[in-house]
């Protein structure tokens, strides 16, 4: 199939014209919630039962290295750049959500390349996980660094300059972002998986399996509609913001598919690494910065990584990175 044809995809296409239109389709909340949990779950599940087949491997460790190697070098690469553009705390709030993934666009990815009959290994489920948090606790260690250096910052922040500069703010921040709900229900899920193996697969293969596929669907109808409503907002951002929205997915994934290169790592493995790079988170890491970097503007950061990249991530990246995975690594 196709991957732009898969149904899933096309609903999330339904939802952004949905959105466009104003038409009065929605989602009611709770069930969203619901539907990003049910993903969450029945993907660690997944992936814990591939990783129970395969057993803990070096390849394995391998790709978690990579990854999380990964999740340190793009957001401290693109502070590099942004801080030259940017307000320092509107650069640190976009090089954390950028460095920082898109479970959504992870979850996506995954069901394409099963969709294809070439699953990736389940840990990578796990390389999603320790993706998540390494951008978070350097954006808070840069705002810092920043609050300290007493760069100039947006008008109206005068009050949080006056704040004792250092570190003591990274614990509280730093434990909401491992304890998250999402994070814990997917490790918790990869776990059970890990355990019950072959067995727990036969079990838990209806909610899996089918299910999975219909619900993926109607959970990225309601992401369609949601990146409707960031649209508007978008006007207001500086050209060259777009640029970057667009550019930084193709580099990070270049970067990722260079490292799976070098590791020879699978196909289906090096796509996914190249997702996870090249996505940008626009729940977790967003929720956090809001009370961790109240100078950064959230309109920017969401507005970018939930208007722009995650779209394109989803309708143009995920068939690019696979086709540049098998260029590079299919012998």
């Amino acid at each position: 199939m196709n991957p732009l044809l898969d149904p899933a995809l096309l609903f999330f296409v339904l939802g952004l014209g949905a959105g466009l239109i104003k038409s009065n389709l929605e989602i009611p909340p709770a069930l969203s919630r619901f539907l990003s949990l049910y993903l969450l779950m029945a993907l660690g599940l997944k992936g814990g039962f591939a990783l129970a087949a395969s057993g803990l491997t070096s390849g394995v460790a391998t790709a978690l290295g990579a990854a999380v190697l990964l999740a340190v070098a793009v957001p401290l690469l693109d502070w590099q750049w942004l801080k030259r553009v940017l307000p320092p705390m509107d650069a640190v709030g976009v090089a954390a959500t950028y460095g920082s993934v898109s479970a959504v666009t992870f979850v996506t990815a995954t069901h394409v390349l099963e969709s294809q009959g070439t699953p990736a290994g389940g840990h990578m489920a796990a390389a999603m996980a320790l993706m998540e948090s390494p951008a978070l606790i350097l954006g808070i260690v840069m705002a810092n660094g920043v609050r300290s250096a007493g760069a100039v910052l947006p008008a109206g922040s005068a009050a949080v300059l006056s704040r004792p500069a250092g570190f003591s703010t990274l614990g509280p921040h730093l434990r909401e972002a491992l304890t998250d709900g999402g994070t814990v229900l997917l490790l918790g899920a990869l776990a059970v998986g890990l355990l019950t193996g072959a067995p727990g697969a036969a079990a838990m293969k209806p909610f899996t399996g089918d299910l999975f596929k219909g619900l993926l669907a109607f959970f990225l109808l309601d992401m369609g509609l949601l990146t409707a409503r960031q649209l508007p907002g978008l006007r207001e951002m500086p050209r060259r913001m777009f640029a970057y929205a667009l550019a930084a997915p193709l580099v990070h994934a270049a970067l990722a598919l260079l490292l799976a290169s070098l590791l020879q790592l699978t196909v289906p493995d090096a796509t996914l690494l190249a997702v996870l790079a090249a996505s940008a988170s626009y729940i977790a890491v967003p929720a956090v910065l809001r009370h961790a970097v109240p100078e950064a503007r959230p309109a920017l950061y969401i507005g970018l990584s939930l208007g722009i990249t995650f779209p394109f991530n989803l309708l143009v990246g995920i068939p690019l990175y696979q086709a540049l995975a098998q260029a590079l690594l299919a012998n």
